[in-house]
């Protein structure tokens, strides 16, 4: 199972946004071989304005299914309509789906009007029974552990020793996949690995790197995350220029 993670569009209006996005969509449009699905781990929309999602939805239209979630910049009730085509609601966007055989558990790590994440009580009420037996992935947005770049811990997805409590009591978890912090990751949460998607419009830079938050040289970048048949994943990073 070949699995691309992308995540932080930032789509605004703009050319910049919308150029970075248009040469990762032609990137894996173009690919010569099919992927199993395309996870685009939030911040799709910068605003969550209707009319970034209308501007997102060519750019997500991939000869690959294509797996969304929400971020602290998306708003729930346009993501719904504009992305999922469902009636808006303020309730989180928690979806399952299953793709060749592994199920995707996306949770929405939001908390309406903040920076920072959380999951509700009823996304991980939700999420302990989606969970089964065979191979699956917890997707969200905000990563639940420090990443040692204080700009970012600040806003990152707390109380989660309560996911960790779920994450253990289902061993068909892979991994855990997320977004949000403009750099590719890779750590471990629960026992399992914690691998953070680089960022699509811009890359940050991290304390030791220099002052400046954003490196704004770095081209677009994705993951690649590889499921072997013997349950062993690996994944590879590339830049899309």
């Amino acid at each position: 199972m070949v699995i691309a993670h992308v995540s932080d569009l930032h789509l605004d209006g703009g050319s910049r946004a919308a150029e970075r996005a248009r040469r990762v969509h032609d990137h894996l449009a173009g690919l010569p071989g099919r992927l199993d699905a395309v996870l685009v781990s939030g911040d799709i929309a910068d605003h969550g304005l209707p009319a970034e999602y209308a501007e997102a939805r060519p750019l997500l239209d991939l000869p690959h299914p294509v797996l969304v979630l929400p971020g602290n910049h998306d708003t729930r009730a346009a993501f719904r309509t504009g992305l999922l085509d469902e009636p808006a609601s303020d309730e989180p966007v928690n979806r399952v789906v299953e793709v060749g055989g592994a199920v995707f558990a996306l949770c929405d790590s939001t908390i309406p009007g903040r920076s920072e994440g959380r999951l509700a009580d009823e996304t991980l009420a939700w999420l302990d029974d989606v969970l089964g037996d065979g191979p699956s992935f917890v997707c969200f947005h905000h990563p639940p552990v420090e990443l040692h770049a204080p700009h970012l811990d600040r806003i990152r997805q707390f109380d989660e020793h309560r996911l960790a409590e779920v994450v253990r009591r289902h061993p068909g978890v892979v991994a855990v996949l997320c977004g949000h912090a403009h750099t590719a990751a890779a750590s471990t949460f629960a026992g399992r690995p914690l691998l953070v998607a680089p960022g699509v419009v811009s890359t940050i830079q991290l304390p030791w790197e220099g002052p400046d938050v954003i490196d704004p040289a770095q081209p677009a970048a994705i993951a690649y995350h590889v499921l072997a048949d013997d349950g062993r994943l690996t994944t590879h990073y590339r830049f899309v220029a």
